[in-house]
């Protein structure tokens, strides 16, 4: 994990909030939002995105009103833990767009997966077509997501 170049300073801070909040701000807005004016403001945004604290933006999508609206976790133990193997999972959940999230993990299983699916049948078909002909697999476990309380990309810790 990269190390951050410099200290953020408040008015950084609160650019990076304020974009986290609304990525589609005009630099005119922002510099508003925050009390800056436009320049200095245009400045800073580049800056940080150059600096790797902005790492894109993105249109936040709604599953449901694309047909994807269950939401499952799912754990996974594989059955070896060389580079390879590790390798080779990782690529092949990449590969799967059903898959929003992975996470290399500690403790019992390897993997934190986070997938879209379309009810049950739907996550039936994924387990059975994609998920289970992934080389490697052991165990998994999945739970159905009821209700998502808070959903958030990334956090701005303050000074």
């Amino acid at each position: 994990m990269p190390e951050p170049s410099r200290i953020l300073d408040r008015i950084d801070r609160r650019i990076l909030r304020a974009l986290q909040g609304n990525g589609r701000l005009t630099n005119a807005q922002l510099a508003e939002e925050i009390g800056l004016s436009p320049s200095p403001c245009w400045q800073r945004t580049r800056r940080l995105e150059a600096e790797g604290y902005i790492q894109g933006y993105t249109a936040v999508l709604d599953q449901e009103r694309l047909g994807m609206a269950e939401t499952v976790i799912i754990e996974v133990m594989l059955d070896r833990h060389d580079d390879t193997a590790l390798e080779a999972f990782g690529k092949a959940m990449v590969a799967l767009p059903e898959v929003l999230e992975v996470y290399l993990t500690t403790g019992e299983y390897d993997y934190f997966i986070k997938v879209a699916a379309n009810g049950t049948r739907g996550y039936e078909d994924f387990l059975r077509q994609k998920l289970f002909r992934v080389p490697g697999i052991r165990h998994a476990r999945s739970s159905f997501t009821l209700r998502c309380l808070k959903r958030s990309q990334s956090v701005v810790p303050e000074i």
